[in-house]
């Protein structure tokens, strides 16, 4: 399914579609968006054993993409005088975040990803028995939590009680889902009420989005594709992850939308029609965080920031649970979006020292990105 105009070349982006379901992507969607006007594509399956077909309006976990709506929620209430960004979480949480630790670490280091505090998840700190079955990572691991209800004091409890990842403020940060459990906590004290259920009245219900949201279930409802994980090809062939507890994730990376849902939700955020053009400037404030796959990325408050030579400066977010990918990108003068959903992820298998290794899957997918982004 495809929507042809004049100012996209349809063909283009439907060829670099159809090369990264040839390089083995069983399925993806995307939704571009140029100068006011709209391409939606799909390519591949969503269920590999039935053949049925992916399409641009389904849902989809989306991973960290969530970060930037719990960051927006986490503004409104700086704006609204009930938080401080600047003022120590231990003002707030000091039961969680104790002594100089607390008094330390600021809301907006949580934001920016340089409190320090380490990331809870095991492929980060293979040595921290945080997840007593998860640490080894293999396909076992994962099925035992996929039904697994989380606290998010106890994933916070493990990130402040692995080894520290840096000192509160310095740089380069180093990217941690705790941070963004520990703003669950804060918006629920602040609010009176559960993050699911503020984020979605101040950021998702704000901006008009009709697919978005946190499901309290397992499953997914309305049409979606099954979400294929490889684990480096330590599954083979990659297992369907479409069902799954993500309380393990929260505020972090636990929301599902559709492609047209997160184009919208950053057109939105960057017209000024969620938080303040002076919340706005704060959330593009950035500086260096290396990234949980150990590259370096310019972050800002819930933000990337993307600068693409000759094309200009893209802001957005990409996010990776169990078995889906998803990048959205909108251009600083709005011009150009790009969101795309990827139904398998970690396709690319290991050495045997355990790095994983190029994949056809990479350099397709890139190509269509930049055709996405860029055009001609």
């Amino acid at each position: 399914m495809e929507l042809q105009l004049e100012s996209l070349d349809a063909a283009a982006l439907r060829s670099a579609m159809d090369g990264v379901h040839r390089a083995g992507m069983p399925g993806l969607y995307a939704e571009v968006r140029a100068g006011g006007e709209v391409w939606l594509g799909a390519a591949g399956v969503a269920d590999v054993a039935t053949g049925r077909p992916v399409a641009p309006g389904m849902r989809h976990r989306i991973g960290s993409v969530t970060k930037t709506f719990t960051a927006a929620a986490v503004l409104r209430q700086v704006e609204s005088g009930r938080i401080e960004l600047d003022a120590p979480i231990g003002r707030y949480l000091p039961t969680l975040v104790p002594g100089e630790r607390g008094e330390r670490i600021t809301v907006r280091m949580l934001l920016n990803h340089t409190s320090g505090i380490a990331d809870y998840l095991p492929y980060a700190f293979p040595s921290f028995a945080g997840f007593p079955s998860l640490l080894e990572i293999s396909p076992e691991s994962i099925d035992d939590n996929r039904f697994r209800r989380f606290l998010p004091t106890e994933l916070i409890g493990m990130g402040l009680g692995a080894p520290a990842s840096g000192e509160p403020g310095a740089r380069p940060g180093v990217y941690s889902n705790a941070n963004y459990l520990l703003l669950g906590q804060l918006l629920e004290l602040v609010t009176g009420t559960t993050v699911e259920r503020q984020i979605t009245r101040d950021v998702i219900q704000r901006a008009g989005l009709r697919h978005t949201g946190f499901p309290a279930v397992p499953y997914i409802d309305e049409p979606h594709s099954r979400m294929y994980e490889a684990l480096y090809g330590l599954i083979d062939p990659p297992r369907d992850y479409s069902v799954y507890n993500m309380s393990w994730v929260g505020p972090a990376a636990g929301l599902v939308s559709t492609v047209s849902d997160l184009n919208r939700f950053y057109d939105k955020l960057f017209a000024g029609e969620i938080v303040g053009d002076s919340s706005l400037a704060q959330m593009r404030r950035t500086g260096p965080v290396i990234a949980l796959d150990g590259k370096t990325i310019e972050y800002g408050l819930g933000l990337h920031k993307v600068e693409i030579p000759g094309h200009g400066t893209f802001w957005g977010h990409d996010g990776t649970v169990w078995g889906a990918g998803t990048v959205s990108m909108t251009r600083a003068d709005g011009g150009r979006q790009l969101s795309v959903a990827v139904n398998l992820v970690r396709w690319n298998k290991a050495d045997s020292a355990g790095v994983p290794q190029p994949h056809p899957i990479d350099a397709a997918l890139a190509a269509f990105q930049r055709q996405a982004l860029c055009g001609r």
